[in-house]
């Protein structure tokens, strides 16, 4: 992993990639990276405006790139449905699925379907996004499936009898438990993909701190001017570029040497460097959660896995 760059991505012609949340930020920074490389990639962002400035500045930037603009707002699982319907009628394989879209301390509130924000974007929407896409995947050689996560779950683990935070809401403790719930989801994916004889590799990543309207869009929506002046100037003077932050992503998506279940971060104490494997709260790797975590995301959803039968 010493020194790995974009330039070590492998050839990536003839691959089919989705990448949610792909308008800006580390989605956007990997899904032209990718691009450059030769994948054909859907760029899946909730706004269609801001997708559409995003498509027609990577065009600019890849002029010769193969790249594809699909609306999906991972609040609304009816939107979930029609991307995956979508997707599925146009074609029949996906290489990878980067699970990158999310939103990140915001004040509480409820998607379309009545879950809480961030449990309901961050894992319940790519939850869903993921079992609708599972038979593309199934049926791809060498496909994966990389959830970014964040260092904030080492926050909070998820309350698995109030995962829509109905008894207790705390911005930052509702991202760490959706970011929590990333990762199990990860760890849960990885091990039944192995009981069922699947190659298919599900992996996770982290950017550090990486300057993205990530850090601006929740304080700036809730007119909170202090603390998105605040957030702008930690991300000028201390963060790494959202370039940099996608380099865990783009190689948990792309190096052959990644292990199902594996969490890339950056290198130096989980901030910024280069890619490298990121430290992890052990409840991130509990079966019995993970199960209990599958089930309720099935139940909250609708969607269940077909194929991975355990």
């Amino acid at each position: 992993m010493t020194g790995w760059n974009v330039r070590d991505i492998p050839d990536q012609h003839g691959r089919s990639v989705v990448v949610t949340g792909a308008n800006s930020g580390i989605g956007y920074a990997a899904a032209r990276e990718l691009t450059r490389r030769g994948a054909h990639v859907v760029l899946a962002c909730r706004s269609a405006e801001r997708g559409a400035a995003a498509l027609e500045r990577m065009s600019s930037e890849v002029p010769d790139g193969n790249i594809e603009l699909m609306r999906l707002d991972l609040g609304d699982l009816d939107s979930v449905r029609e991307f995956a319907h979508a997707y599925t009628q146009a074609s029949d394989r996906l290489d990878l699925l980067v699970n990158n879209a999310g939103v990140m301390a915001v004040a509480q509130s409820r998607t379309a379907d009545g879950f809480e924000t961030q449990f309901g974007t961050n894992h319940l929407g790519h939850f869903a996004l993921t079992g609708l896409l599972l038979p593309a995947l199934l049926t791809t050689p060498g496909a994966r499936v990389v959830t970014v996560s964040s260092t904030m779950h080492l926050r909070a683990n998820i309350d698995i009898d109030d995962l829509n935070s109905e008894r207790k809401y705390g911005r930052w403790l509702a991202y760490g438990r959706s970011k929590t719930a990333n990762l199990l989801f990860t760890h849960e994916l990885a091990r039944r993909l192995a009981a069922n004889g699947s190659e298919v590799i599900a992996a996770a990543a982290h950017p550090g701190y990486a300057s993205t309207n990530l850090q601006t869009a929740g304080p700036s929506a809730e007119g909170r001017k202090g603390v998105e002046r605040f957030m702008r100037i930690g991300n000028r003077f201390f963060a790494q570029s959202a370039e940099a932050g996608a380099l865990p992503t783009l190689y948990a998506a792309t190096a052959p040497d990644v292990r199902p279940d594996s969490f890339i971060g950056p290198s130096f104490v989980m901030w910024r460097g280069t890619p490298a494997p990121s430290l992890r709260a052990s409840w991130t790797r509990n079966d019995r959660a993970g199960e209990r975590l599958w089930a309720a995301s099935e139940e909250l959803t609708g969607i269940t896995y077909e194929g991975l039968k355990v």
